[in-house]
């Protein structure tokens, strides 16, 4: 397996004007777009949280999309990457948005 194939599982928090802007359809169109597994959702605090899994290189495009783009009305000030680790299978066969 390539470097770029290896598998990766990582959490994101994304911090700013990111909910009633789409920011969650979104976000569940561009993973799926990049072949991506995982969850989004708002949570209680005005924050997007979720995980993305797959292989590295997509997944550090789908960081830099949540880091500097997202919904077109949104407005993000900062985006938390936690918890990132190498895995052998992906625990989720698609990306869904968490209400």
């Amino acid at each position: 397996m390539a470097e770029g194939d290896t598998l990766i599982s990582v959490d994101y928090e994304i911090f700013g004007k990111v909910q009633g802007v789409f920011f969650r359809k979104y976000t569940q169109a561009e993973g799926k777009k990049l072949g991506l597994v995982g969850w989004v959702q708002n949570t209680d605090q005005g924050t997007v949280q979720g995980q993305l899994q797959g292989p590295i290189s997509k997944v550090r495009h789908m960081q830099e999309w949540l880091r500097t783009k997202g919904s077109p009305k949104s407005h993000i000030d900062r985006a938390n990457f936690s918890n990132e680790k190498v895995i052998l299978n992906m625990d989720y066969s698609d990306f869904q948005i968490v209400k």
